[in-house]
């Protein structure tokens, strides 16, 4: 994590409007010219997300499409001061997917609650997808389990027609970028555009890692390390379809689901909404 930039005063203004001052605040995450602070006070909490020079610019577009997507209650406030954009969004409170998978990660307990987190995570996708837009980011920390359903996080590079991906959008965290994007990537056509169908890719890659604790290609196998590759050669192994998926699967029935959607073509993957019936007749 790097190191935090100056909270926004901006943004400080709108987070005290919501919170109440004083407030208190608490370092997320800091990474690729973005910060991201969670902010309490006497009557609750936000989210704060700064950045700047290339960061500011994903910034921006995140609350671009935070604002279009329309969601109720998740956007409050954006802005930009001095090369900083800014937004400030609610805090959502919950578990995300990756710590509901908690308890199957340790050992046999915990199965009937991922499982309802899995159906969960793949229906807000679905709804997602049924309202014209595509997330482009999925990540197992990227869902957040509420009182009042899923959230969706990270939205910078979500899109849907007339707010097209840019030129930096390289498909997603490398890990869990569809074969067929990568391969894109890799042949030089940007900016790359996503599907439902990579989207299907990554939320199954996503719901994998949820259980193994690790990626879902075995890059050892491959006899390759991640780290010392960059993401361009990453993408073109997976482009290739070079690495293996990992052989591990402490959940078979949970894997066997998963796993014709990551071998598969992206023609033949399932709907995020056929994703959840499929795994929701895993409880029955």
């Amino acid at each position: 994590m790097g190191e935090f930039p100056p909270f926004p005063a901006a943004a400080r203004t709108t987070t005290e409007a919501v919170c109440g001052p004083p407030i208190e605040l608490k370092e997320i995450s800091c990474r690729r010219g973005a910060a991201v602070w969670k902010a309490t006070g006497p009557d609750g909490a936000v989210a704060v997300k700064a950045g700047d020079g290339e960061g500011a610019a994903v910034t921006q577009r995140e609350a671009a499409v935070l604002e279009a997507i329309g969601w109720p209650d998740y956007l409050l406030a954006s802005g930009e001061d001095e090369g900083v954009a800014w937004l400030v969004t609610q805090w959502f409170t919950g578990p995300s997917t990756w710590q509901a998978f908690a308890p199957v990660r340790s050992g046999p307990a915990g199965k009937d609650g991922a499982l309802s987190a899995s159906v969960d995570l793949c229906r807000a996708v679905a709804e997602l997808h049924s309202s014209g837009w595509i997330h482009s980011d999925l990540q197992p920390a990227h869902g957040i389990h509420t009182d009042h359903g899923v959230r969706l996080l990270d939205c910078s590079w979500s899109w849907r027609h007339g707010l097209e991906p840019t030129s930096d959008f390289r498909g997603g965290i490398t890990h869990l970028v569809a074969p067929e994007l990568a391969a894109s990537i890799d042949v030089g056509i940007l900016p790359v555009t996503p599907s439902a169908a990579a989207d299907v890719y990554a939320l199954a890659g996503a719901l994998w890692t949820c259980v193994t604790g690790r990626w879902p290609l075995d890059y050892a196998a491959a006899g390759i390390d991640p780290v010392q590759l960059t993401p361009a050669d990453v993408r073109a192994h997976i482009a290739g379809r070079r690495i293996p998926l990992d052989a591990a699967a402490p959940w078979p029935a949970f894997h066997d689901i998963l796993r014709p959607v990551l071998l598969g073509r992206a023609s033949d993957r399932p709907t995020a909404a056929e994703l959840a019936g499929n795994l929701g007749r895993l409880a029955q």
